[in-house]
């Protein structure tokens, strides 16, 4: 590979680290999945081939499971279904999605070996597995896929031992990477990328990790210097360091020493109360609300996946009034609230409210982020879209073009985000510039458009966007 190159990382086992130097925007790898499978949840909504989300999907006639785009998506993965259509046939039910993962691994693997390409920098056999951290419920559960795994293998494909099949199940379990659909928001599949496996994490990283057109790409964030080594973040950097190294623990089994965990770093700024007329707000009522702000998201969550959005609305907005002047804009209860009101406001097209509060998140994301985080960047994007909507062209442009400065970096210009933000960018501009020729008459063709054609309802929100794209049990 051009940019980087395997080493052994002090108090971290293998990792990756620079050949040569990297700027901001530079993709150091890309790579195809070794193999991948679409979610049992949305096996009935994505084309098992190219993973595109479709209304209307063709049903496999044999199996009656894979569904596909058309006659064409179809004839492309048939190679790599066959095997699992003659599978479901015979087993009479379809396991999950870890077994049919770990099935198309072991498939592929006795058909080609464990190299597959010349870019490949190690074999599944030398990726970690953890099996021997994995305790409770977690155990239960493994062990029920182990046993489900041996019933649905065929008794025509090569033979693999209980331990080769326990290697592969727990290098997906905690190296599982998530697929997503062609518009790269929604996460609708789980898949093996040896490589990337290779890369270390740190909370404040020097590279993300994206995927686009089929293939994850890891991009550098700034300048990485030759003999650097290269590392992605597994979790989101909007919780505090405690609840990280927790979720980093149970997940991937080791305890980060990152400098941003050791020295607790902007913990302070995301539990801070807020400062009134140069007064610091006591802390026990900072702590009052503080609990009480968590007992309330977790009510909102619960109204969430039950789509019951009207009450999502009434819950946040009896929370912000109680936050208000009491939790500092960097507070991370009060940022999931704005969070969430601006979603839902503009799904249910209250387009005025709902900006208030995103342009309120995004600079308390610009707090806390790395300048060139893709999470800030999708919420920027999102914020832009929004004040546009509402008709606050010279916010939403204003908006559209950090988040386009940022994408550029962390998705690059042929994602398709970046592209359709790209085409949003030269919209605004050409508003923007309308509007300053003549309000009254920008705003009078905005009206009529809006007549005339009535805006779209906006795509349902999701209990959680691709935040991290390590796949989360």
């Amino acid at each position: 590979m051009e940019f980087v190159e395997v080493f052994d990382s002090p108090g971290k086992g293998r990792g990756l680290r620079a050949t040569k130097e990297a700027w901001a925007g530079d993709v150091l790898f890309a790579e195809a999945p070794f193999a991948s499978v679409v979610f049992d949840s949305y096996s009935d909504r994505v084309c098992h081939g190219c993973f595109r989300r479709q209304e209307k999907l063709q049903r496999c006639g044999q199996c009656r499971f894979a569904q596909y785009c058309d006659r064409t998506c179809q004839r492309a993965a048939w190679e790599e279904h066959k095997q699992e259509c003659a599978a479901i046939k015979s087993y009479g039910k379809v396991p999950n999605e870890n077994v049919r993962l770990a099935a198309h691994i072991l498939w592929r693997l006795d058909k080609e070996g464990s190299v597959v390409s010349d870019m490949q920098l190690t074999t599944l056999d030398d990726l970690e597995d953890h099996i021997y951290d994995i305790t409770g419920d977690d155990l239960k559960d493994f062990k029920v896929d182990i046993h489900n795994f041996l019933d649905f293998w065929p008794r025509s494909s090569k033979p693999h031992t209980v331990d080769s099949v326990s290697h592969i199940l727990g290098v997906i379990n905690c190296n599982g990477f998530v697929v997503s659909d062609q518009r790269g928001l929604h996460a609708v599949g789980v898949g093996l990328f040896p490589n990337l496996c290779l890369v270390n994490h740190d909370c404040w990283p020097n590279c993300t990790v994206i995927l686009n057109n089929g293939k994850i790409e890891l991009r550098a964030l700034g300048k990485i210097s030759p003999g650097e080594e290269v590392t992605v973040s597994y979790v989101d950097y909007l919780n505090l360091s405690e609840d990280r190294r927790r979720m980093l623990k149970q997940q991937y089994f080791f305890d980060c020493t990152c400098e941003h965990c050791t020295n607790k770093t902007k913990d302070d700024l995301k539990m801070a109360g807020a400062v009134v007329d140069g007064e610091k707000v006591p802390e026990e009522k900072v702590k009052e609300i503080t609990e009480y702000s968590r007992t309330m998201l977790e009510k909102m969550e619960k109204a969430r996946i039950e789509a019951n959005y009207n009450e999502v609305v009434k819950i946040c907005r009896e929370c912000v009034e109680k936050q208000e002047n009491v939790l500092a804009d960097t507070h991370i209860y009060q940022l999931r609230m704005w969070c969430t009101l601006s979603e839902v406001l503009s799904y249910l097209q209250f387009f005025e409210e709902a900006a208030t509060y995103a342009r309120k998140m995004v600079e308390g994301y610009l707090k806390l982020y790395h300048p060139n985080n893709a999470q800030l960047g999708m919420a920027t994007m999102r914020a832009g879209v929004t004040h546009w909507q509402a008709g606050l062209i010279e916010v939403g442009h204003g908006m559209i073009c950090k988040a386009y400065a940022i994408l550029m970096i962390t998705h690059g210009p042929t994602h398709p985000i970046t592209k359709d933000l790209e085409a949003m960018r030269v919209q605004t501009e050409m508003e923007l510039r309308m509007f300053k020729q003549n309000e009254y008459v920008y705003h009078s063709m905005r009206e009529a458009a809006l007549q005339n054609q009535p805006m779209k309802m906006m795509a349902e929100p999701v209990a959680e966007s691709i935040k991290g794209l390590f796949r989360r049990k």
